[in-house]
């Protein structure tokens, strides 16, 4: 499942709807917040404005030093929540120890959380009437449907329970009528579990302790690797691409499956967030 080129697709799309609404006066903005010196996460927000650029939407960048005090990101949270002209709000992750990262989120404008992590948004995403959905969920399912993935009946196996990935896309799946099943730390025998699924996804992230190997997949699944580890100076996912992809009708590789998708769909959401703000057309 080649995301790179969905990716592509989908910000040609949001090239014209930007323009069309630059037309009608609305100019979509993403504003990012930093906080700290994390090199991993000055790649991310420098390639999320990268892919801004590239569709036409504005975009800018809050950089605040490591020490930072709740109450001054609080006060730029509150400013950019308060400026017409910024539609998107991204907190970029992790933040330094000293902050509550769950506090922080829920003081950004749930009609501005390009992320989707606010609990309103997630509450609506509970409901099934979520407009701003976690990015990488997000994708996933967009893979998923541009691939033509059957998920109604299916038995869908995530691995993985945080925010960002485990409990929306569960929520996802299930809204599309997907058997879903969630395995963490705590799950006992997840190769058994694995084994029967006709969707695979996983997030852990802590190669080479744990390994999607092909004995943990059926035949024909699609299988969806969301993880990245920097192992001998290149990156994998959790998956054993090699074996696993001989039994898998699907499989995204790592780099260049879910990642492209997240940036791609965080763009999605700030193009509708603008127009949910401004009343122009998506």
């Amino acid at each position: 499942m080649d995301g790179r080129a969905v990716a592509a697709e989908i910000k040609d799309g949001l090239k014209s709807r930007v323009q069309s609404m630059k037309e009608k006066g609305v100019e979509p903005l993403l504003a990012t917040i930093l906080v700290g010196n994390d090199q991993a996460s000055k790649l991310y927000v420098g390639n999320k404005h990268k892919a801004a650029q590239e569709v036409g939407i504005s975009s800018q960048n809050h950089e605040l030093p490591a020490n930072t005090d709740e109450q001054t990101l609080t006060l730029l949270l509150e400013e950019l929540n308060n400026d017409r002209r910024v539609n998107g709000i991204l907190l970029q992750m992790p933040l330094p120890s000293a902050l509550d990262a769950m506090k922080m989120i829920e003081k950004i404008n749930p009609q501005k959380d390009v992320d989707g992590l606010t609990s309103a948004n997630m509450g609506r995403l509970f409901y099934n009437q979520a407009s701003l959905v976690p990015c990488t969920p997000l994708g996933i399912m967009t893979l998923l449907h541009r691939y033509n993935v059957r998920i109604k009946g299916s038995n869908a196996v995530i691995i993985n329970r945080s925010s960002l990935v485990g409990k929306p896309l569960l929520h996802l799946l299930l809204a599309e009528d997907a058997t879903v099943t969630s395995c963490h730390s705590k799950t006992t025998d997840i190769p058994r579990i694995t084994s029967h699924a006709d969707i695979i996804v996983s997030a852990v992230g802590r190669r080479p302790q744990f390994v999607v190997t092909a004995d943990m997949v059926k035949e024909g699944a699609t299988v969806i690797d969301v993880a990245m580890n920097r192992i001998n100076g290149g990156w994998v996912g959790d998956v054993d691409f090699a074996q696993v992809s001989k039994k898998a009708s699907h499989i995204t590789p790592v780099p260049g499956g879910v990642g492209p998708m997240t940036i791609a769909m965080l763009l999605e959401n700030t193009v509708r967030a603008t127009a949910m703000q401004r009343g122009a057309d998506q």
